[in-house]
Parts: C-alpha cells; structure tokens; sequence
C-alpha cells in the first residue's frame, strides 16, 4: 500500500508542475463537447461528463499497465 501512496504523489506532483509551469497543457479540460455549463444570473453550474470519461479510460489503461 505504501508504493500505490508514493505513485499517487508522484502524480500530483508532476500535475501540479504541469499546472505551475506550463498551464496551457490542461487547457482541454472542461471544454469537450459533452460538458455541461449552464449559468445564470443567480449562479452556475459545471458538470465535466466528458473529461471524466477521458480521464477514466487514461487512469484504467495506466492501472492496467502497472499492474502487468
């Protein structure tokens, strides 16, 4: 357990860079068609459908590589 708690800050880790030092990489997420944004005057709302499933099927295809 303590390997799959250092493989997972080491993904934070080198998203957070991504995010600090070159913002522009992740840029897609929450505009693929499929998302949902509704706003209005009181408020708005944000539902990622489709950058989840992205980031379901990158996430299950990396696991399915480690783990062979």
């Amino acid at each position: 357990m303590a390997r799959w708690v250092m493989i997972v800050g080491v993904i934070l880790v080198v998203i957070g860079a991504l995010m600090h030092f070159a913002p522009w990489t992740l840029n897609w997420f929450g505009k693929l068609p499929g998302d949902i944004r509704i706003e209005t005057e009181r408020g708005s709302i944000f539902i990622p459908i489709s950058s989840m499933i992205v980031v379901s099927i990158v996430l299950t295809v990396l696991v399915n590589l480690f783990r062979r």
